[in-house]
């Protein structure tokens, strides 16, 4: 059984028992939390979609918070001495996939 959800503007495909890093969530590690569900696939190939998995639901467990790679933003105009450089590092939350309720 597998499910898409939804979290941070993008769309993940999830089994039970997987770990996944998202976009940050304000919550403590070792808070529950329930994620947004598109669509759910069974074991015996059914798919629900829509109003099906209004129901549905995607339960995690908050594993850790961290940083991820950094990554340097390097910006140059030729021929006029024009350069910056930066760097950034986004802030993930690392979830445990605990069931699929469907």
């Amino acid at each position: 059984m597998y499910a898409v959800v939804k979290t941070g503007g993008k769309q993940y495909v999830v089994e039970p028992g997987q770990v996944l890093k998202v976009e940050k969530i304000n919550l403590p590690e070792g808070s529950e939390v329930e994620l947004e569900t598109l669509m759910i696939r069974n074991d015996d190939g059914s798919v629900k979609l829509g109003e099906e998995v209004k129901n549905a639901k995607v339960k995690a467990t908050v594993v850790r918070h961290g940083k991820g790679k950094k990554i340097i933003v390097f910006k140059y105009k030729a021929k006029k001495h024009y350069q910056r450089k930066a760097g950034h590092r986004q802030h993930f939350t690392e979830l445990k996939i605990e069931e699929i309720v469907s």
